[in-house]
């Protein structure tokens, strides 16, 4: 069974292609999801996250999320360590997922797939990009957040041009009826591999 990465810039539409594939009966890993409820359920990563941030990253038993955030996004080191933290767990259960699939391909949507090298481990990787102005007005849209916030994340994710580099299928996300023909054409590619 074949690993293919799916990531993207923040607001540049990973989840909605993801979806696409999903449509065609493509097995769906969202590594963002996973990572949200272990950072929940997780004794482990919830002790490691209070060792690390204080008592004030947990609130009723759920990972302080914007606290997380305001404290990670404007400190490379933290961030890092954070990531280190969540992030081999996260692995561990995709390992896990893959195991139980029976379909010929998977798709990992991994919003740092490059900037934490889980992109050696998949068999391709398909990058999903859009113009800066649109991701981040979907951002604004989606999570009711700030221009800063977007901008103190979208520095903290390598650049479009540099993921390039590295992907082998690139899915530019502007018009969704242009991008669900993209999909599909990719599907039978990897199909046929």
């Amino acid at each position: 069974m074949k690993i293919i990465g799916l990531t993207g810039g923040i607001g540049s539409g990973k989840t909605t292609v993801a979806k696409m594939f999903a449509a065609l009966g493509i097995p769906i890993y969202i590594a963002d999801d996973e990572a949200r409820k272990l950072s929940d359920s997780s004794v482990e990563i919830r002790k490691a996250m209070i060792e690390l941030l204080g008592e004030m990253a947990y609130i009723d038993n759920k990972l302080n999320r914007s606290f997380v955030s305001q404290r990670i996004f404007t400190d490379k080191i933290l961030l890092e360590k954070v990531n280190n933290i969540i992030h081999p767990r996260v692995a561990d259960h995709f390992q896990n997922w893959v195991a139980m699939q029976t379909s010929s391909y998977v798709i990992k949507e991994a919003a740092i797939l490059f900037e934490n090298s889980g992109y050696k481990s998949c068999d391709a990787v398909i990058l999903v990009t859009a113009p800066k102005a649109i991701r981040i007005e979907r951002v604004m849209n989606r999570d009711k957040t700030n221009l800063q916030e977007i901008e103190n994340r979208i520095h903290n994710q390598w650049s479009d041009s540099k993921k390039r580099k590295l992907a082998q299928f690139e899915i530019e996300n502007i018009d969704l009826d242009v991008t669900k023909n993209k999909v599909l054409t990719l599907h039978n590619i990897l199909l046929q591999n």
